[in-house]
């Protein structure tokens, strides 16, 4: 389980890392290329328009032809989309790059997470899911590290660094025993599973927070950078925050296996919709520098306990995990995208604090309509 654990993680440390090396470079990319809030908000939401894209496909492969082809189609794509990305001076060819890691990012989440879900027992899942979260958040605290670095070395050296440990990684995963197949299953049962109530909240919780983290990571540096951050800094304190929900997410998938999934997600709802209301007003660096920090903690409350809710959901449907995951990348994916290209171009006419404040009002609705009979599914096949 160790080995597995290991390996899940590596891959979604690295798949995250470049996703996040993103953040300290958008000013700079913005500035080179005279992109607007709405053009810097595209460029961020390519990604997660692949990894809806790729949803679907990546779903298929992990159920048709097993998680490990599955992984390894994912991060073959995952090395020449980060070599052609550090190397790209031109939006389209840098928006093709990130849409394109995107579709590599739906097969390697789906394909780590089913991989693993298959082999955690029911009791630990919610803390393997937190473990392999903490793995990913690693990357996401490091990724702003490497943005910061190929500010000062160069985009081709410091992802082509980034190449190299996802082909170490994929030769990890082709010497690691996994499972075969599960007995096949057409495509509408994953469908099928879009009416279940249970699903579609734990569905909604992955979008939210793809909402909110989405807005903040195209606003947040804008700010920061007018405020006086350097890319190093403002990668610095994107370094603090991914490093807090690293400690937080095995805790809160503890405390979600132990108490149920509905307790971390109150809290993540209160304690988001206080952070959206605050992001806009700081008017110095630091200050705003601590409210995004806190910000992210509470924002990430929500992935292990909605992870955690849709493996339950699967199980109980006796849907294949591959499938279950491919709903993951189709709920994160929008909402992701939405967060980025929307609160981008929303910020850009109207101001930072309107999408902010709209992302506020919509997490106190959701937890006022929260309804606890949908985040504990009883296990019988629907």
């Amino acid at each position: 389980m160790r080995r597995l654990l290991l390996l899940v993680g590596a891959i979604v440390f690295v798949d995250t890392m470049f996703f996040a090396a993103l953040t300290p470079l958008l000013p700079h990319y913005a500035d080179d290329l005279g992109l607007s809030k709405a053009h810097a908000g595209l460029l961020a939401g390519a990604y997660p328009a692949g990894c809806f894209v790729g949803a679907i496909p990546g779903g298929l492969a992990a159920a048709r032809l097993g998680v490990k082809p599955a992984a390894l189609i994912g991060l073959s794509v995952l090395i020449a989309t980060t070599i052609v990305f550090g190397l790209a001076h031109s939006e389209w060819l840098l928006d093709a790059a990130r849409f394109a890691q995107g579709v590599s990012s739906s097969f390697t989440w789906t394909a780590g997470l089913s991989w693993l879900v298959q082999a955690a027992p029911t009791e630990r899942r919610g803390e393997l899911i937190g473990s392999a979260f903490a793995a990913a958040i690693g990357g996401a605290l490091f990724g702003p590290v490497l943005g910061g670095i190929a500010s000062l070395v160069g985009t081709g050296a410091a992802f082509g660094g980034v190449a190299v440990l996802a082909g170490g990684i994929a030769v990890f995963a082709a010497l690691t025993p996994a499972p075969g197949p599960g007995e096949w299953q057409p495509l509408s049962a994953l469908f099928r599973a879009l009416g279940d109530r249970r699903v579609l909240t734990a569905g909604w919780f992955v979008v939210l927070p793809g909402l909110l983290f989405g807005t903040m990571g195209v606003l947040g540096p804008l700010r920061l950078s007018e405020l006086g951050f350097g890319a190093v800094a403002i990668g610095a304190t994107w370094l603090v925050a991914a490093g807090l929900e690293a400690i937080v997410s095995p805790v809160t998938g503890r405390i979600s296996d132990r108490r149920g999934r509905g307790g971390p997600l109150r809290a993540a709802l209160l304690a988001s919709a206080a952070a959206a209301a605050l992001l806009p007003w700081p008017d110095r660096k630091l200050v705003l520098a601590v409210v995004i920090v806190a910000a992210a903690v509470s924002f990430g409350i929500f992935w292990t306990p909605a992870m955690s809710m849709l493996a339950d959901s699967a199980e109980a449907r006796r849907l294949d995990y591959g499938f279950a995951f491919a709903l993951t990348n189709m709920a994160w994916a929008p909402g992701q995208l939405g967060g980025s290209a929307l609160g981008g171009a929303i910020a850009g006419l109207a101001g930072d604090a309107v999408p902010y404040l709209c992302l506020a009002v919509i997490c106190l609705a959701s937890f006022a309509l929260l309804d606890p009979r949908r985040l504990e599914p009883s296990f019988e096949p629907a």
